[in-house]
């Protein structure tokens, strides 16, 4: 079902406009926009940051390694999932791994600048992508799985994302979240990436329950390279440069972007043996609806 934005009316998720008050998406740069506003800049992101990421992201060791590991959590938890959301969809590279996991599946993601979304539409131009606000979002009771990204650091009120999410998901439907960690570790790359915050794990788990949902799994990951973020982070304060490239950590040497990306693989399967890593730079969270 989708629900209007602007009565609050629940329609057919086939309808485009609300049957009742007639209100819809206009088109923006060719998608359906529920957030015009904030198509094309807003706080949270800076939407020149995209076209870094879809040349990087696919051969860097994090992006690869958080991906197989919110594919293992999808096809542990969700084996059946036939309806499913990403929000803050970025370039598309999450989905595109997805859309090979679960072929089947009906896939959507949302992004809040539509210049993310031109990025994914070329990746996976099958796929229903759409601009929209993850504070308001216009479905009810439409998707097995939500999942958002490293997307919640970004948005202050990120208690009201999760309840949008708990509406917008069917009864006994899952969200996945992955989640800068530790307060700790702020630094200049989190202030880049327009940061909030960076989590707690019972921080998280309060505000996830909060909104209704009931915590599956819940374990840290980049727990091998918690060392180097931390000296990285550490040598990011005393140098002060006004010259910081927040992009630096993902244009390593093959050899140690190689070395890496085989220690988040030894860290899956930890997790995949049901071991939950009590430290480390991110966050995976599983939740059920109740």
């Amino acid at each position: 079902m989708k629900r209007c934005l602007a009565c609050g009316a629940h329609f057919p998720s086939a309808a485009t406009n609300c049957p009742t008050c007639e209100a819809g998406p206009v088109a923006v740069d060719g998608f359906s926009a529920y957030a015009p506003e904030f198509a094309h800049e807003s706080g949270g992101f800076k939407a020149s940051y995209f076209s870094e990421l879809a040349r990087l992201e696919a051969a860097n060791f994090w992006f690869r390694a958080r991906n197989r590991l919110i594919i293992w959590a999808l096809q542990t938890y969700c084996p059946s999932a036939r309806s499913i959301l990403e929000v803050g969809c970025g370039t598309g590279y999450v989905l595109s791994g997805i859309a090979g996991a679960f072929p089947h599946a009906s896939l959507s993601g949302s992004e809040i600048f539509t210049a993310g979304l031109g990025f994914a539409t070329v990746r996976l131009p099958a796929v229903d992508f759409m601009q929209m606000d993850a504070r308001n979002i216009p479905f009810y009771e439409e998707f097995d799985v939500i999942g958002a990204f490293d997307v919640l650091e970004h948005i202050e009120e990120d208690e009201l994302v999760l309840s949008q999410m708990h509406e917008a998901l069917k009864p006994g439907g899952h969200v996945i979240l992955t989640v800068p960690q530790h307060a700790w570790l702020w630094s200049a790359v989190d202030e880049y990436a327009c940061h909030v915050r960076r989590y707690g794990a019972s921080d998280l788990r309060r505000k996830v329950e909060k909104a209704g949902f009931g915590v599956v799994r819940t374990t840290s990951f980049v727990t091998t390279l918690l060392l180097p973020m931390m000296l990285s982070r550490l040598f990011q304060r005393k140098s002060q440069s006004k010259s910081f490239d927040a992009t630096a950590e993902l244009k390593i040497a093959p050899w140690m972007n190689g070395l890496f990306f085989q220690l988040l693989q030894c860290e899956l399967a930890f997790i995949r043996k049901g071991v939950n890593l009590p430290f480390g730079g991110s966050r995976l969270v599983v939740a059920r609806k109740v």
